[in-house]
């Protein structure tokens, strides 16, 4: 019984040396890592602002909106682009309105019938529209009168219709400058085209 009990003992100065050497030997780990982490970036000592600073510039750089500091070097040697100017172009809001039903009238010559979903667009500001919707009594007789002077072979294509588009623009114009003193209908188009 006293060989057993002395080998007890032993056993326990064995595990305890064994858990003492391996936190020792982590601390020393740790050790090494921070002193090699302070070797390598010990001497650069950036305040946080400073860090987002450096990133921002190598992001830009990476991303090619930033010269690189060879790349500005090059620049100044080499020959530069000739670069054009584009002119600022002023963008206008095109509005448009649609008369309601539809516009149908016989061709001029033809036993045939066109019916058309017409529309009108304009860039200039609300009036024009509102002169429109206020006249298209007057404006629809106007129509009507233009669609009955052309033939069926004056629509046939897209050039016959696209003229009897133009022809309407004018009529609805000079419409509106008599009865406004201003027409400023810019287009007319159809949304339907049917001829019967």
């Amino acid at each position: 019984m006293a060989d057993q009990d002395s080998d007890e003992p032993k056993k326990k100065k064995g595990g305890l040396v064994k858990i003492l050497g391996l936190v020792f030997g982590g601390i020393a780990m740790i050790g090494v890592g921070l002193g090699a982490g302070f070797f390598m970036f010990g001497g650069q000592s950036l305040t946080p602002s400073d860090e987002i600073e450096q990133i921002i510039e190598r992001k830009l750089k990476e991303s090619g909106q930033l010269p690189e500091e060879e790349e500005v070097a090059e620049e100044d040697s080499a020959p530069k682009l000739n670069k054009k100017e584009t002119p600022d172009v002023d963008t206008f809001v095109t509005s448009y309105f649609e008369f309601d039903g539809n516009f149908t009238t016989n061709l001029r010559n033809s036993r045939k019938f066109l019916q058309l979903g017409v529309g009108i667009s304009t860039q200039y500001d609300e009036s024009v529209i509102e002169n429109v919707e206020n006249h298209q009594l007057a404006l629809r007789s106007e129509i009507l009168g233009v669609i009955g002077e052309f033939t069926e072979e004056d629509i046939q294509g897209k050039a016959g219709r696209d003229m009897l588009a133009v022809k309407m623009a004018e009529a609805v114009n000079a419409k509106l400058e008599m009865l406004e003193g201003f027409g400023g209908v810019e287009s007319v188009h159809f949304t339907s085209f049917m001829l019967q």
